[in-house]
């Protein structure tokens, strides 16, 4: 017998059935295919992009040898050298580019060294007033002059004129120097400062106090000639 009112199912899989039976009615016989997208999916793409390689600054360590070999009169050695001068004294041999550091007993460490071009060497006595590690570099306004590409200021490192080391002689403009070319080392290449290489400036430089006393002889006087002692 039926009631008056909605139908109402006498179990839930006779519901089930109903309910199927209306969409599969309400459903095409083949489900159509989807239509195609305007354009081939892609993957997500990340907009970050990695910093671009910084060149490592390889710099290098105060005692490391350096590619160039100087020849063997020009290389760092004990002679024998007679002199006046007390221990300590630094005598710059311009003529025969050389550098003696007093060491007293008849003896002295020899250096080779870089002089001034000509028309730029200089002779006289002064004092180191100043050392410094890995100095700045400010050309002098007279070397501007002549030289106006150079920098106005160069801070100290491996690439500085200057080298590993300075020591200011007095209240001139010149320096005993390192330098970062040691094949000019045995040349007339500077501007009246005495260059050497950075490892033998680096020996000279513990060596010489402030205060030490600088002789660096004319162009027209040879000092005395050190022998090698072995």
């Amino acid at each position: 017998m039926f009631t008056s009112g909605a139908v109402r199912p006498q179990s839930p899989i006779l519901f089930g059935m109903l309910v199927a039976g209306a969409i599969m009615a309400a459903t095409p016989t083949q489900a159509a295919s989807p239509a195609p997208l305007p354009f081939p999916f892609l993957p997500p793409v990340s907009s970050y992009e990695p910093p671009a390689a910084t060149p490592q600054l390889i710099t290098p360590r105060e005692d490391e040898a350096t590619a160039y070999e100087l020849p063997a009169r020009l290389r760092r050695q004990v002679v024998n050298y007679a002199t006046r001068e007390a221990p300590g004294t630094v005598v710059i041999d311009t003529p025969n580019k050389y550098l003696y550091y007093v060491l007293g007993n008849g003896q002295a460490m020899r250096y080779g060294i870089g002089v001034g071009r000509d028309g730029f060497t200089w002779s006289g006595v002064q004092s180191v007033t100043r050392k410094a590690e890995w100095p700045d570099w400010t050309p002098p306004p007279e070397m501007i002059a002549r030289q106006p590409y150079l920098p106005r200021h160069m801070a100290g490192g491996p690439g500085n004129p200057l080298g590993a080391r300075a020591m200011y002689l007095g209240g001139t403009v010149y320096r005993i120097h390192g330098t970062n070319a040691p094949d000019t080392i045995g040349t007339h290449v500077s501007s009246g400062c005495i260059r050497l290489t950075n490892q033998d400036v680096i020996d000279l430089y513990s060596r010489v106090n402030v205060g030490a006393r600088v002789i660096v002889l004319p162009m027209e006087r040879r000092a005395d000639l050190g022998r090698v002692t072995r």
